[in-house]
């Protein structure tokens, strides 16, 4: 521990206890369990080569460290990485020596530094309000790779389902004499789509693989991915030498499936689809930011799935690529959102877009990612009103994710004061069922134009509502617990009968709602004080599942039905397209 930062080299450090990787020292799993106010830890770590042959090299993989990290292997400084929720890799090949290696690495993380994206991590000793306990250093996994001299580096998928077309970007690493070229299987349930081969030039790939059609709508259905079937399309990369020669191999996978915003509405795989999502913070009791094991990854897809959500936006939080690979495979729609910063400044704008480019660049290829966000309730740009800056920066940062990727919708600033949006996301926490009934079934032009939930306008000047579809991106908030002075909520039940009341009336008003498209509600697990989760902060449910799940569904689903047979009422050509295919 080095609480006032006072070593920038290892050489004086002296490690005096012991700690499990990747559990961050605030937690009780790490075997620290320090909650104090620190700016940097040091580690020390031992490990033996694994047989390199020749020409292969040995990467040191960190999936992420909170903030700056800095890497030495055998007093070599091997990398320097800023930002806590994007991974980085080194290459220590040339570093490497006879017999033991060992790895030093510094994490500083001022707990007062409010222009660095933190999230909800709190800069007070104890966490009060929406804000909770520090993560320090290593909170995700450190892993070792063995690579040839020549490897497949970077993969990036993305489907496009009105053409039937899988495009592929593939980057080639390290040196090779010869040529190279790249061979791409693609397969699902075993039945071959595609099988072929390019040619690598100048060390990268990109191609767009059309997969058979027989325009039979019932075959394009059993291969588009949806939350209701997520049908992935197993996919292996071979890399080969002028021989024909395998010299490396990847094995991945994508999904075939559509986003569009066709008018105000949510559109999945050609028809509208009402989202229903939760507000997922990723905090457990004993590990913090870090999930115990990859299991509960798993457990909370299915947990959320079984309560009768869609979707969840993780909130605040660039979750582990182990949550987004479960959500992949198990079919659970995603929407990934920048951690923010507290503070407006050139330094803190810089941060968050190279982070912000880093997170993306490493989730993309995740066909349960279907919208960015960028900001959150104005934190980081909290004069957006009056300052043109701040404007200019929501707006750059949207319209840089759109660069980047248009086949997704993108938020500049969710819940209020929105400027460039793909989506109106707006935060209510009014538990007032009638009134958010009233609100949200009438003429949502009005609503956007004289309603002030949190105080805040909706719509900024210069930037009217142009038709995007309108959700509740916030809602809720009901505390249910035990301890009625250590916790709070927006509001309180304080039963277990009041809380399913509440939330059942709630949830029937956002989802019957004319005017919304989707909802999220706040939210999944309590998170230490803030015990309006739906579950406790160990995933035991306050209330029964199956009630839940009634409550967010609606019985039967007729809302939703209901909405579906007016859609398909309207011609084709009175439909506004807002946005393109994913």
């Amino acid at each position: 521990m080095d609480p006032q930062a006072e070593y920038t080299t290892p050489g004086n450090v002296k490690f005096d206890r012991r700690i499990e990787v990747p559990f961050a020292p605030e937690t009780p799993a790490s075997g620290i369990h320090d909650t104090g106010l620190y700016k940097a830890v040091w580690y020390q770590r031992a490990f033996e080569t694994p047989g390199l042959e020749h020409g292969e090299r040995l990467i040191l993989h960190f999936g992420a460290v909170d903030y700056h990290a800095t890497v030495w292997v055998n007093g070599h400084l091997v990398a320097t990485h800023e930002g806590g929720y994007t991974p980085f890799h080194a290459d220590i090949t040339d570093q490497l020596v006879e017999g033991e290696q060992t790895v030093i690495v510094r994490a500083f993380d001022d707990p007062e530094d409010l222009a660095k994206p933190r999230g909800k991590q709190d800069w007070q000793l104890k966490p009060h309000s929406i804000w909770y306990y520090r993560t320090t250093g290593i909170w995700q996994t450190v892993w070792l790779e063995k690579l040839p001299a020549a490897h497949i580096q970077q993969l990036r998928w993305q489907s496009d389902a009105d053409r039937w077309e899988i495009g592929l970007n593939l980057k080639i690493g390290g040196k090779h004499d010869g040529s190279l070229s790249v061979r791409v299987t693609l397969q699902c349930r075993g039945e071959l789509l595609a099988d072929d081969a390019y040619t690598a030039i100048v060390g990268d790939v990109a191609r767009t693989i059309r997969l058979p059609d027989p325009g039979i709508d019932d075959y394009r259905r059993q291969l588009q991915w949806s939350p209701e079937s997520p049908t992935l399309i197993d996919a292996r990369i071979q890399l080969l030498d002028e021989d024909g020669e395998m010299i490396d191999e990847v094995t991945s996978y994508t999904a075939m499936r559509s986003i569009h915003l066709l008018g105000d509405r949510f559109v999945l795989n050609g028809k509208p689809y009402p989202l229903r999502l939760v507000l997922d913070q990723g905090y457990w009791p004993e590990s913090g930011l870090t999930a115990p094991d990859d299991e509960a990854f798993r457990k909370d897809v299915e947990l959320v799935k079984a309560m009768g959500f869609n979707g969840v936006r993780m909130h605040q939080k660039i979750e582990n690529p182990r949550f987004l690979y479960w959500a992949d495979h198990l079919g659970l729609l995603v929407w990934e959102e920048m951690p923010s910063a507290y503070t407006f400044s050139a330094q803190s704008i810089d941060r968050l877009t190279r982070q912000w480019l880093e997170a993306m660049q490493r989730d993309w290829s995740h066909p349960c990612i279907v919208t960015w966000m960028a900001f959150n309730e104005s934190w980081g740009v909290p004069d957006l009103p009056i300052s043109a800056a701040q404007r200019d920066a929501v707006q750059a940062l949207y319209h840089l994710t759109k660069s980047l990727d248009p086949t997704r919708p993108a938020i500049g600033n969710d819940g209020w004061e929105h400027t460039s949006t793909d989506i109106v996301g707006i935060h209510d926490y009014d538990i007032n069922a009638d009134h958010l009934k009233k609100r949200y079934d009438t003429d949502i032009r009005h609503t956007l134009e004289t309603e002030r939930p949190g105080f805040k306008v909706l719509m900024l000047d210069g930037f009217p509502y142009r038709g995007q579809p309108v959700m509740l991106t916030e809602f809720g908030g009901i505390a249910y617990s035990k301890d009625h002075h250590g916790t709070w909520g927006y509001s309180r039940a304080r039963t277990p009968g009041d809380l399913r009341m509440l939330y059942r009336n709630i949830a029937d008003a956002a989802r019957t709602s004319a005017a919304l498209s989707g909802f999220c509600y706040t939210q999944l697990t309590d998170t230490y004080q803030e015990a309006n989760g739906l579950l406790y902060m160990d995933r035991t449910p306050k209330i029964p599942i199956e009630d839940i799940a009634i409550a967010t569904r609606g019985p039967a689903n007729e809302p939703e039905r209901k909405k579906l047979e007016d859609w398909e009422k309207i011609a084709p050509k009175k439909r506004k397209r807002k946005d393109v295919h994913a």
